[in-house]
């Protein structure tokens, strides 16, 4: 089952790679700022980035360590993530290897921090994968930050959430609340530092677009945000314009934690 969906994952990313590279939300924002500040990277700094996808988040931490290693399930998007890269510029030290999250392909102690952004939603077991990041982390100094998108804790309007998020993209398996999420950290050997939560406001049709629905895909998914209940234009602050919505918000969370060593 995991691994047939894996394929599809690959096939998925594939396809829509390039709108991953050139998707304006990814490049920059409040949450790789405070991602620095928490995680105050240094040039003796080995960083591995989990499911790096367009490669935005290892070209944003590349200056402040020695060196990164920006790793996907998807080689397509590691090319892509390349190309970007070299277009932009001004770094050399980031590599690329092909990983599964689930089943990291590197020694224990390989790395001083790591960064997985915006992808945890994919993943098929994201316990497991925390483990191999606990793995990959070097005793005593290893930390990991996290961001992904916050599973609402009212369970209708996360209910609303994970129906949009499976007809916009079939590769997303689920989204997590803030409790959940320090569980599964705290699980998994980590001590987590600090939560935050920030809002991120999407333009629909870009955001639609992204994951590779067709003109009839996207128009369903739109009727789906008009038809819904008050309470859910109220929560993701649905924006409409002449029966087409404009954009909506939902919000992300950013766990900052540091491994605890094994006794």
């Amino acid at each position: 089952m995991a691994k047939d969906f894996k394929t599809r994952v690959r096939e998925q990313f594939s396809r829509t790679a390039e709108g991953y590279i050139r998707g304006k939300g990814f490049a920059g924002g409040a949450d790789l700022e405070a991602a620095l500040e928490l995680m105050k990277p240094t040039q003796d700094d080995t960083l591995l980035d989990i499911a790096c996808g367009g490669g935005h988040t290892a070209l944003f931490f590349a200056p402040h360590v020695r060196s990164v290693v920006a790793s996907d399930l998807t080689m397509q998007m590691l090319k892509k993530a390349q190309e970007y890269l070299s277009e932009e510029g001004g770094v050399d030290n980031v590599t690329f290897r092909e990983a599964d999250a689930e089943d990291l392909p590197f020694p224990a102690g390989s790395f001083t921090a790591l960064t997985c952004r915006i992808a945890p939603h994919h993943f098929t077991d994201v316990p497991r994968a925390l483990r191999e990041f606990h793995r990959v982390l070097r005793r005593h100094v290893g930390r990991m930050v996290i961001i992904d998108t916050l599973l609402p804790e009212d369970p209708e309007i996360a209910e609303f959430y994970q129906t949009f998020e499976q007809m916009r993209d079939p590769t997303h398996v689920r989204a997590y609340t803030e409790q959940e999420w320090i569980t599964m950290v705290e699980e998994a050997l980590f001590k987590v530092e600090k939560t935050l939560i920030f809002p991120k406001t999407h333009d629909f049709q870009e955001w639609a677009r992204r994951a590779g629905l067709d003109a009839a895909g996207v128009k369903k998914l739109n009727q789906f945000f008009i038809d819904a209940p008050a309470k859910m234009h109220d929560y993701f602050q649905i924006e409409t314009f002449a029966g087409e919505v404009e954009a909506y918000t939902d919000r992300k969370i950013l766990i900052y934690a540091t491994r605890i060593d094994k006794k």
